[in-house]
């Protein structure tokens, strides 16, 4: 018969791009370990299909990414999962629960977590309680369904799984130990130092700048800027960039396809952090990770990637090129900040924000004025984090689009880049039938390439000036003379006999706000003759709010008014597009 703490063994497993699932996954692992499971937490394609069968339970958060597609980092487990060798009823032992990441401004809501949940049930393995799913349009976000959904699986992981006679859970106010701590390292030779690349402010106020060190990412690809231009005037209030790279290797992509940049943070930043938490006297000094006791696996992943255990680094290097001082906090962050305080009007306004009843006080206080981490700890001034436990509170810092940091990139200067395939699955073959581009703001940046690769791929066909078609882009953005990005380039194109329609709606330059969907509904009928009398695509980027279903609606009613649908027939003929690859959205 199995130990007790065999019996106890929770496995949480994430897919996730932007780093959202990875959250709730730590949040569930949180769970876990306050039930005295025995848990580890970590991405889909770490582990193998058999490891499944060495845990009482797995947890699973996945998001979903593009046309219905599962993140990067769950492709390998995935396809494992898939494999038409395993024999039915093989996972029959797992009993798992699963909560989906969506957007229902999507067509193909959560659809990675219904396939992988329905997979698993496929091979034997068995819910612990019903699927949970949030929508990124809910009002209070992920935390508005999770919540209530977390207090179910609390529920039946109880249970299932009931504590051994005289042993309770942790309580909340208990704080829960990392798995690694920092140590002093005073022997060792640091393996990267304080980053004496910065260049200090100057007398005429000129920011300094992040250190310019290449950065080690898993997968990553050097890149050289070669240029860098600020789209918007020095006046607008918006610093909207386009940046040429050089990438010395050969690697294909196709328009959609997604570069990703590492930002670094800022040294004056870093100093504030360092100076609100009295670290100065430490925050040179080298660093190690130590387990923090005997249970900690070897194999257990260190909180910081891509960096190992037989090097040390300094805490200044830590929160410069690791640590995410200045994202938004979650719910989980005030929790902990809470065990760090002695002004008890702190601890208890700390608290507040993890109450669900407060969920929207915390929207309003965090997300609403995109209140950054370093932000909290300047007005929570009395919270003190002790500094070993520093990569256990502070989230890493994840690849994304960061204005400020790509702002401060020079010509010659180096990065390290990941290339990943995208959502829109552009292919050669479509280049003879025609194309409605919806891309308001910087959604206009993947229609660009999308634009410059058909002209590419045209070169095939012998008279461009013959074909029987026009591309359609829809563009919007504030102002005319502020945002309208590329607006030379789109008529030298036309100049140069390129078969491309631009519209564009400048929503802040006449009383009344015009959007891209006003647009679409004037050019119906270009729309309809695009799409249902010449089999073309209609291709969606930009933001995930409103934009996307009100395009949709507009899209439906141009399938109405000039192909003599009902609302039904029409749905049905944009849900036959949707199925066929012949609309298809990326929105973030």
């Amino acid at each position: 018969m199995e130990s007790t703490s065999q019996q106890r063994r929770a496995l949480v497993l994430y897919g996730s791009e932007t780093g959202n699932a990875q959250d709730v996954a730590e949040e569930m692992g949180r769970i876990a370990e306050r039930l005295r499971f025995d848990t580890e937490v970590a991405e889909m394609n770490a582990v193998s299909l058999r490891q499944l069968l060495q845990y009482s339970v797995v947890l699973v958060s996945i998001s979903t990414t593009g046309q219905g597609d599962l993140p990067t980092n769950c492709q390998a487990f995935w396809k494992a999962l898939r494999s038409t060798r395993l024999r039915p009823g093989c996972l029959q032992q797992v009993r798992f629960a699963s909560f989906g990441l969506g957007d229902t401004s999507y067509p193909k809501f959560n659809w990675a977590h219904r396939k992988l949940y329905n997979r698993l049930i496929q091979l034997g393995a068995q819910p612990l309680c019903d699927r949970g799913e949030s929508d990124e349009q809910h009002p209070e976000g992920v935390d508005g369904s999770y919540l209530p959904w977390s207090t179910t699986l609390r529920k039946r992981l109880l249970e299932e799984y009931p504590l051994p006679e005289g042993s309770e859970p942790i309580p909340e106010d208990v704080l829960l130990e990392p798995k690694w701590l920092l140590f002093e390292a005073k022997s060792a030779t640091p393996s990267s130092g304080p980053p004496d690349e910065v260049s200090v402010a100057g007398s005429n106020g000129t920011p300094e700048l992040p250190p310019t060190d290449i950065l080690h990412v898993q997968g990553g690809l050097r890149a050289e800027i070669m240029t860098n231009d600020r789209l918007t005037p020095a006046s607008h209030w918006q610093d909207v960039r386009h940046l040429t790279l050089n990438i010395p290797s050969y690697h294909s992509y196709v328009p959609g396809d997604v570069l990703t940049i590492y930002p670094k943070n800022f040294p004056s930043d870093v100093s504030k952090f360092i100076k609100i938490m009295h670290w100065e006297s430490i925050a040179d000094t080298p660093l190690a990770f130590v387990p923090s006791s005997a249970s900690t696996a070897a194999t257990s992943s260190l909180p910081v990637p891509n960096l190992s255990l037989d090097k040390t680094i300094t805490l200044r290097t830590l929160l410069t090129n690791h640590l995410d001082i200045m994202s938004i906090p979650r719910r989980s962050f005030f929790a902990q900040l809470a065990h760090f305080t002695n002004d008890e009007f702190h601890r208890e306004r700390l608290l507040e924000f993890t109450n669900p009843e407060y969920i929207d006080e915390l929207y309003d206080y965090t997300t609403r004025p995109r209140r950054s981490i370093l932000e909290v700890l300047q007005e929570f001034e009395s919270v003190k984090i002790p500094w070993q436990r520093i990569c256990s509170i502070i989230p890493i810092i994840r690849g994304r689009v960061c204005t400020r940091y790509v702002a401060s990139l020079q010509p010659g200067q180096e990065i390290i880049v990941t290339l990943q395939k995208g959502g829109l699955g552009v292919t050669k073959g479509e280049t003879e039938k025609p194309v409605v581009m919806v891309g308001p703001g910087t959604g206009v940046a993947p229609m660009r390439a999308l634009i410059h690769q058909r002209k590419h791929w045209r070169r095939d066909i012998a008279d461009t000036a013959q074909l029987a078609y026009k591309d359609l882009l829809f563009f919007g953005c504030r102002n005319a003379d502020s945002d309208y990005y590329f607006k030379d380039e789109w008529q030298k194109l036309r100049d140069e006999g390129e078969p491309l329609d631009v519209f564009a709606a400048f929503s802040r330059d006449q009383r009344q706000k015009v959007y891209v969907q006003d647009l679409v509904r004037e050019q119906s009928a270009r729309v309809y003759d695009a799409l249902a009398n010449r089999g073309g695509l209609v291709y969606i980027c930009g933001s995930s709010g409103k934009m996307p279903q009100a395009v949709r609606e507009a899209l439906i009613e141009a399938f109405q008014s000039h192909g003599s649908l009902t609302r039904e027939g029409a749905e049905a003929y944009l849900a036959g597009m949707e199925k066929s690859g012949r609309y298809k959205q990326e929105t973030w």
